[in-house]
């Protein structure tokens, strides 16, 4: 069935579409486009890993802290499961590792001090674990408009190359070349946008498993000063 008159005068040709443009685009332009198509596939990509990786993080540490801050003691390395994986496991064993090498020591702010050393450690270490991958979405977000603009200057010069060899000024003959140049463009957009919005995001969220993070090791150090304290209380009894 034809197209009235209005809508066959105003639809848009099958060249002008984005496929369209992008099959009749310079390889160079084709190059940057699929590039920026790469970086949002890995924009999204890192969204949905990182964001399942992140909260499940989170979830352990809230459910670490809890047990540790309904504890008296510090629990013995591997004789509670809440503590058999991740940073929560880390910060309980550092601390009774130092504990059983310090067993000797006659001071025991030697003992805190070390021990808040290695769990200083471990948090800056889980730290930059967590952050893998992120700082991708910043190189992205900054370099992906520039790229775009890249594809959209190259796309424009072809285009004015056109325009000496046709030796014509036509907007039609012009018009769909800069079309295709400024496609680039806007997914120059398209890729960045998204990475700067969830890199952000992930700063965030980042944030929130440090302060997480700082209040694990507390409570361990507390449990750490509170047996120590214990152990001190009983050798003045024995002493005595």
């Amino acid at each position: 069935m034809p197209l009235p008159p209005l809508l066959a005068a105003t639809a848009i040709p099958t060249h002008l579409t984005p496929w369209g443009m992008y099959l009749a685009a310079d390889t160079v332009v084709k190059t940057v486009m699929i590039g920026l198509a790469v970086a949002s596939i890995a924009t999204w990509t890192i969204l949905l890993a990182k964001s399942w990786e992140l909260g499940r993080h989170a979830r352990q540490l809230r459910q670490a802290r809890a047990r540790l801050l309904e504890a008296a003691r510090l629990p013995p390395h591997g004789g509670d499961a809440s503590f058999d994986h991740g940073a929560a496991n880390a910060l309980v064993e550092a601390a009774c590792n130092e504990l059983r090498l310090s067993h000797d020591a006659a001071v025991p702010e030697g003992i805190k001090e070390r021990v808040a050393s290695r769990l200083e450690r471990i948090e800056l270490q889980h730290a930059r674990q967590l952050r893998s991958g992120i700082g991708l979405l910043a190189s992205i977000g900054a370099i992906a408009p520039f790229v775009g603009l890249f594809g959209t200057v190259w796309g424009i010069m072809n285009s004015f190359v056109g325009i000496a060899q046709a030796n014509t000024t036509n907007l039609a003959v012009v018009a769909p070349g800069i079309a295709e140049a400024l496609l680039a463009t806007a997914l120059g957009l398209v890729a960045a946008i998204p990475a700067v919005v969830v890199y952000n995001h992930f700063t965030r969220v980042l944030a929130g498993i440090r302060t997480l993070m700082g209040d694990l090791s507390a409570a361990v150090q507390q449990l750490v000063s509170r047996d120590l304290d214990r152990a001190a209380i009983a050798s003045a009894r024995t002493a005595h």
